[in-house]
């Protein structure tokens, strides 16, 4: 148990809170980190989409590193992305409808998210699933959304 919580750990879980998250520094995947409305359980909502999609994407890819071809890569990574973006699009029309109508097409654009697709690429492919997990759950929760 000890060793989940390592300093290590802490680290990479809290990088991405403060002046490492990609959406402050280098504005990228801004589309779904401002595709919000004017109202607070929709803003939520979709930033917790992000923040579980961009965690379990990242651990996914991280059990799947080693057996992934380098030439397929990005795909394999895009149909992961891909296939959490539906389950979590199902969920929201099946558990919030109404939120899940405001979004509207939102939600699906996670699968285009440029920051997703970096983590996966630059930290997924070279991590272990708990790290690449709290790499996620950081990268999700740094984003201004949660600000």
């Amino acid at each position: 148990m000890g060793q989940l919580f390592s300093k290590k750990n802490k680290e990479v879980f809290a990088a991405p809170l403060g002046m490492d998250n990609p959406v402050t520094v280098q504005v990228l995947g801004i589309c779904s980190a401002l595709a919000v409305t004017a109202k607070l359980e929709p803003a939520i909502v979709m930033g917790l989409s992000v923040t579980v999609i961009t965690a379990f994407s990242n651990v996914v890819i991280s059990l799947l590193r080693k057996t992934i071809p380098n030439r397929i890569r990005i795909i394999v990574q895009l149909v992961v992305v891909a296939a959490l973006v539906t389950i979590v699009s199902e969920f929201l029309k099946a558990f919030a409808y109404d939120v899940s109508a405001q979004l509207s097409v939102y939600v699906g654009l996670i699968i285009t998210n440029c920051i997703l697709m970096g983590r996966l690429e630059a930290f997924a492919m070279q991590n272990g699933p708990w790290e690449s997990f709290l790499d996620g759950l950081g990268n999700g929760w740094g984003t201004p959304k949660f600000w």
